[in-house]
């Protein structure tokens, strides 16, 4: 399973929307056969990718296990069920970390594989094959995206110098990291206020990936220029305003961007229909980079289910904060976290922290 679990993550920046999946499969006497891993939207599961491998080279799967990080699929998407798959090659054992969340499948994979005279086991290395596909789990459970927050900040908490100056408060080793945290997205977000002040492309640049991650702009106002960085980098752009002008948006989408207008009562976007919609897009991880007006906006909806910090070992004294939100009336109000890693990468820091009502 640990050898599937690492095939799985060959899928990442590859199967979006479709989950990251490895398959091993072993033969009666304990050979590795046949190994795969689940390839773009629409191409063969991590299942029949394996089954082919074993295939040529020269092998049969009668009596053998398949060591799968994700139930086998049951239904008819974009290709048919994994699980008939398995059963027609006459595989004996099926070892599957973690039961599938869609609806669509829920048990039913394992079900058909058992009624079939297939053994299934389940549980080995659940915790690790649900992590490195949490924002799936978080699609189909919560109908929208995890939402990771991406923040690079000095050691006393600052993004940027009061007059915005940021780049780079970071080495170059944790923007590398932070380009492979963007690849395993299924979208790239950020605000109008930063494409308007920094310009940036928010593409995959830094690691290589096969496909470019969706780059999302909350822009209430249709405030984007045409000729922005982001709107010419590979990929597709997804404008969201709340009061959309008719030039502006044919202007914008003259340039390759698609608007989707989801008003808020305040006259800004209205950001957990924004989730729900991306969510709707099939969207699993949304990797948010956005400057402290916005993070503020999603910390005080309660949105963030996961912060990215990259802290760099110097001190700016004033400057801007991570996430402008409160201001708070009692510590008993702290938006409470949990770390679950932390990292030197290069010089800086890398913290993970998790909100403690999450999901």
């Amino acid at each position: 399973m640990h050898e599937a679990l690492a095939l799985a993550h060959q899928a990442i920046g590859l199967s979006e929307p479709n989950p990251h999946v490895g398959c091993v499969i072993t033969a009666p006497d304990g050979r590795v056969i046949g190994r795969g891993h689940t390839q773009q939207a629409g191409g063969p599961h991590a299942e029949v990718m394996a089954l082919r491998d074993l295939q040529a080279r020269g092998e049969s799967a009668r009596g053998a296990t398949a060591h799968v990080t994700l139930e086998p699929c049951s239904h008819h998407g974009r290709t048919p069920p994994c699980c008939d798959a398995l059963i027609s090659a006459g595989l004996a054992r099926a070892v599957v970390a973690v039961q599938d969340p869609n609806p669509l499948v829920a048990g039913q994979g394992i079900a058909r594989l058992r009624a079939a005279g297939v053994v299934v086991d389940t549980g080995p290395l659940a915790d690790e094959a649900r992590e490195l596909n949490i924002g799936f789990f978080s699609r189909m459970q919560r109908g929208r995206p995890w939402v990771r927050m991406k923040i690079a900040a000095s050691l006393d908490g600052r993004t940027a110098l009061p007059n915005g100056a940021s780049q780079w408060i970071t080495g170059e080793a944790a923007r590398i990291d932070g380009h492979a945290w963007r690849k395993r997205a299924g979208a790239t977000l950020t605000g109008v206020g930063t494409v308007l002040e920094d310009d940036p492309r928010l593409d995959v640049r830094l690691v290589d990936t096969a496909v470019q991650p969706l780059r999302v702009i909350v822009d209430s106002r249709l405030e984007t220029p045409p000729a922005a960085r982001i709107l010419d980098a590979p990929g597709s752009v997804l404008i969201y305003a709340a009061a959309p002008d008719e030039i502006r948006r044919a202007a914008l989408e003259a340039s390759g961007a698609q608007i989707a207008v989801v008003a808020g009562p305040n006259g800004k976007v209205d950001l957990t229909a924004m989730l729900t919609d991306l969510g709707a897009r099939g969207i699993n991880e949304l990797h948010v980079e956005a400057g402290s007006k916005l993070n503020g906006s999603f910390v005080r909806e309660g949105l963030v289910d996961e912060f990215l910090i990259y802290l760099a070992p110097k001190l700016l004294g004033a400057g801007r904060e991570m996430a402008a939100f409160g201001p708070l009336q009692a510590l008993t109000d702290a938006v409470a976290l949990q770390f679950m890693g932390v990292e030197f990468v290069g010089d800086d820091l890398r913290l993970l922290a998790r909100s403690v009502s999450g999901p």
